[in-house]
């Protein structure tokens, strides 16, 4: 659906509404389009919730804990090839 966007300020509470329910909106300038305007989908919806659900993934409630993965320095910093390569 295309609306303008004099039309979308007037009436923007309706519009929004729309978006929300699905509704996908062009937003319209000149006749030319120069936005689109979509409702966000419901965090239900989202994968992780899906992957929750079916037991393919838990979650204990704490923060994520990053990898045991410790990089060692080895050759020479990018840093220092940069400058290299700057003369």
């Amino acid at each position: 659906m295309q609306v303008s966007m004099r039309e979308l300020k007037s009436h923007l509470a309706r519009y929004i509404k729309q978006a929300r329910m699905g509704q996908a909106l062009e937003i319209t300038s000149h006749r030319k389009v120069v936005a689109r305007l979509s409702g966000v989908p419901s965090s239900e919806d989202s994968a992780m919730s899906r992957l929750l659900a079916s037991g393919a993934a838990n979650w204990q409630g704490g923060k994520p804990v990053g990898a045991a993965l410790k990089l060692m320095a080895k050759g020479t910093p990018v840093s220092q090839i940069v400058l290299d390569d700057r003369g």
